[in-house]
């Protein structure tokens, strides 16, 4: 073997060795989980509770970065950019990575393309609520109100992109009714807003929705899940209610960007698994309503599936409902 060969050898077999010890010694400083939203929503909540637990299993501290705009896509932009080495990771969702690319023409990123998909943290269902003297008893009777109605009525929601304002944009498609929808600048002030009476209905996630039901202050309607949530177990069913084909839930999901070592990939998967079968970390999920995948459900895979089928479900009805 010649002398020359020797040493590019040798130089291989050293680089090799400098990316496994890098590999192994990951993670060695903070790691930063942008939440694309403002804190204190769902999925900044999510994001906390989830990245409490990853920090014990990785022996180093997620730091929670909230990077709000744009429906979620400029936090997601910055994530999908960041250096792909596990040091910046993001807590997407619904909006951001399924109908984010109908409705932004000039998205920033690839959902489907950008990121390696760790793993999903948790789902939150959506709930339609409306005022507390709204004039309808059931979820039948809301439908026929509304579409007797849709030129006086107003539809809160948390943003354009936003899952408030997406699901309510299916709610509407599936009543064939064009109701006045109203942007705000988060779901706080949209909520307080329905409580106060000065709108007529939103469609949000539980966690948004359900202390202010429980405590009389806005009506639900019905629940867009097969089963009724353990949080507010009087709600029922859109399925009960009569509008079966209204199935969604918000999900929220963590993801890297494309290009993250492997072995960096596997210990973050890990981490996210063990925070979502923990009995403990999935009882202050359940408590807020979601519903929080098993280690299966949890796969990269099954998220990748999800990404896909989102992506599917949302860019057509959006592109042509929402106004460019």
């Amino acid at each position: 073997m010649s002398f020359t060969r020797r040493l590019v050898m040798a130089g291989s077999a050293l680089l090799l060795g400098i990316a496994s010890a890098t590999a192994q010694a990951f993670p060695n400083k903070p790691i930063t989980m942008i939440v694309p939203f403002a804190a204190g929503g769902p999925t900044d909540i999510i994001a906390r509770i989830v990245g409490e637990h990853m920090s014990r299993t990785l022996g180093q501290t997620t730091v929670i970065e909230n990077v709000a705009g744009a429906g979620g896509t400029t936090g997601i932009t910055r994530a999908a950019k960041a250096t792909p080495d596990g040091y910046t990771i993001a807590m997407g969702h619904m909006g951001t990575h399924g109908a984010a690319a109908g409705l932004y023409p000039n998205l920033g990123y690839d959902p489907q393309k950008d990121f390696e998909p760790i793993g999903l943290a948790a789902g939150t269902p959506i709930v339609i609520v409306a005022r507390k003297d709204f004039p309808a008893n059931n979820l039948q009777e809301f439908m026929k109100y509304v579409q007797a109605n849709q030129k006086t009525l107003n539809a809160a929601h948390a943003g354009v992109g936003s899952v408030s304002h997406i699901t309510c944009v299916l709610l509407h498609s599936m009543l064939k009714v064009d109701v006045n929808e109203i942007p705000y600048r988060g779901t706080g002030p949209a909520i307080n807003d329905l409580v106060a009476g000065k709108v007529d209905y939103v469609c949000d996630q539980i966690v948004s929705v359900s202390e202010q039901v429980k405590g009389g202050t806005i009506r639900a309607y019905g629940i867009a899940t097969p089963a009724r949530s353990p949080s507010l177990p009087d709600v029922p069913t859109t399925i009960e209610g009569g509008l079966p084909e209204f199935q969604v839930s918000a999900w929220n999901a963590v993801f890297a960007p494309k290009g993250t070592p492997p072995d960096v990939l596997a210990k973050l998967r890990d981490a996210l698994v063990k925070a979502v079968t923990d009995p403990g970390t999935r009882k202050k999920l359940e408590d807020l309503g979601g519903v929080v995948p098993d280690a299966r459900g949890a796969s990269p895979e099954a998220l990748a599936e999800l990404v896909r089928s989102e992506n599917t479900r949302w860019v057509a009805l959006l592109k042509e409902r929402v106004k460019q």
